[in-house]
């Protein structure tokens, strides 16, 4: 309990910063590089984040836990484009596909990421998601 009132005593003697000036070198970048930054920075943690296989493993499930409910929502958002698609043929439009692979390419060479393996695993869930939506398109356009 004293360490904690020590901290908050800390706290509240320490000097406030004035708002105009600027002290961080990340704060004088342009807005996109300052964005940049802090995705580059949360893509790859300091090396020193895993002390061991198990906590790689951690960090593994924890990515997992984020990725699939976004994964889930890219498929719903998916399959209801077929409601405005013209024929079960116009659901893929191979322009739209590489125009997607060709902003994450970017995405992942911008975060010093393999762009081929993010690529592959793109048109992978592209192909899939398609499926679906054709699924769907099939089942909205019953005639």
């Amino acid at each position: 309990m004293a360490k904690a009132k020590t901290k908050a005593k800390a706290k509240k003697s320490a000097p406030k910063k004035s708002p105009s000036k600027k002290t961080s070198s990340k704060k004088s970048l342009p807005k996109k590089a300052a964005m940049k930054s802090r995705k580059a920075s949360a893509a790859k943690p300091p090396a020193d984040t895993f002390k061991s296989l198990a906590d790689i493993r951690r960090a593994i499930d924890d990515l997992d836990d984020i990725i699939v409910p976004l994964m889930c929502r890219r498929h719903y958002v998916v399959t209801q484009a077929a409601q405005f698609k013209p024929s079960v043929k116009g659901v893929v439009v191979q322009s739209r596909v590489e125009e997607i692979v060709t902003r994450v390419r970017k995405m992942a060479k911008d975060l010093d990421t393999d762009p081929d393996a993010i690529e592959v695993v793109f048109r992978t869930m592209i192909d899939e998601y398609t499926k679906a939506e054709q699924r769907n398109w099939r089942r909205i356009h019953k005639r």
